[in-house]
């Protein structure tokens, strides 16, 4: 790893040098929100964004994603990854790429997925501004940042940067960067220490105490309590990082022949996620509302985890607000 140092003033070269070679995908404001959408002026960049309606995942993982095309003589493939760059994911963001890569590749390898991730290159980007609801600074916080390319911590007068690959080495040459002080690398340390004590949410307990009550209130009546809250909209999967869940239709063409297949995310806390055919109808394995609303919490904090190493949540607090 080398560090460098962006000042203020050459960042807007950079982000435009990025944007001559790649579409930059990264914050822009929304109304009174941010999302992570292609860039189309260095303008728009907001990397003091507190958090984003949807995570990027949806850059690797589109809410609906072709699988493959199909007609009378067989089918095609939909995968088509293009080179692009995710700037400005904010760590917890980038722990939830690095949980999603398992899920996509651990067990079954998801060609679809995986695709579009290795063809981005991540730029992740300290956070200036909490979210109102953010807890990340105790949810999975002694977990390793992996995967991305470069980081760039704001500090006075401009950003820390850190080359983490071959492929974040190769961008330094887009910009006007000179090599990073010991102050500002110290600086930068410091920076992304505060942003985690300085949470507004903190959780009480650590993650394998946290695991552990969790699991074993499998029949307490809490479930149904905190169930009389809930819509079963399944708005809180949807803009959750590390849910992977999805559902396959098949789309036919007028001639009757051809069409595609696709995917669209899905979300356990709906009645229909746990529907499933039977001799004569139908069968809901979860029915009730209180028992998918006990297997979301348990698949976050302790169904996972073994397989993760930790929790499958990062604490970026979208659930809370959605």
């Amino acid at each position: 790893m080398k560090s460098y140092f962006l000042s203020d003033q050459n960042l807007t070269a950079f982000v435009e040098g990025l944007m001559s070679k790649y579409p930059v995908i990264a914050p822009v404001a929304k109304r009174s929100r941010f999302v992570f959408d292609t860039l189309v002026d260095v303008s728009e960049l907001r990397l003091d964004y507190d958090t984003t309606i949807l995570p990027p995942k949806k850059v690797f993982f589109p809410a609906k994603q072709d699988l493959i095309h199909f007609d009378k003589d067989g089918f095609t493939s939909a995968i088509d990854p293009k080179e692009q760059v995710l700037l400005g994911a904010h760590p917890h963001d980038i722990k939830g790429i690095a949980m999603s890569d398992i899920f996509y590749s651990d067990r079954q390898y998801d060609n679809n997925y995986m695709a579009n991730r290795k063809a981005t290159i991540i730029i992740g980007c300290s956070v200036q501004n909490h979210y109102k609801h953010a807890f990340f600074g105790t949810m999975n916080a002694n977990r390793p940042l992996t995967g991305h390319d470069l980081f760039m911590t704001k500090i006075e007068g401009g950003y820390a940067v850190d080359a983490l690959s071959e492929k974040g080495e190769a961008l330094i040459a887009l910009g006007t960067f000179t090599d990073a002080g010991d102050a500002q690398v110290a600086a930068a340390t410091e920076v992304n220490k505060k942003a985690e004590e300085n949470c507004p949410e903190k959780l009480n307990g650590t993650a394998e105490e946290i695991r552990e009550k969790v699991r074993s209130s499998f029949d307490s009546p809490v479930w149904e309590e905190c169930a009389e809250k809930c819509f079963s909209c399944g708005s809180c999967n949807i803009v959750c990082c590390t849910c992977y869940c999805f559902d396959v239709q098949d789309e036919w063409n007028v001639d009757g022949a051809s069409g595609t297949r696709f995917r669209l995310w899905d979300a356990c806390l709906t009645t229909e996620f746990s529907e499933v055919t039977s001799p004569g109808g139908s069968e809901n394995f979860r029915e009730e509302r209180a028992e998918r609303y006990r297997h979301r919490f348990m698949r976050k904090a302790a169904y996972l985890n073994e397989q993760l190493g930790g929790p499958a949540c990062t604490g970026c607090g979208r659930c809370s607000g959605a």
